[in-house]
């Protein structure tokens, strides 16, 4: 299931909301953990995959990224 982190935009609070993909185009009710907000935006986070169960971080733009990574 895809994890999404999101900021608080009352207190700065940063958390995570695991929900599929049809859950985010529905529309996700976000609750912060900290203070209760509901206003939140979302963090844009780089992929982290397991490679021979090692992490190992795939960043977003670079010599090896993937075509329409960068936009």
């Amino acid at each position: 299931m895809p994890r999404y982190d999101y900021q608080c935009e009352k207190c700065g609070e940063t958390f995570e909301v695991n929900a599929t993909i049809k859950e985010k185009i529905a529309g996700l009710e976000l609750v912060c953990p900290k203070c209760g907000g509901h206003e939140a935006r979302q963090l844009l986070t780089a992929q982290v995959l397991l490679h021979g169960g090692r992490e190992v971080s795939q960043p977003c733009c670079g010599h090896n990224a993937g075509p329409g990574c960068c936009g």
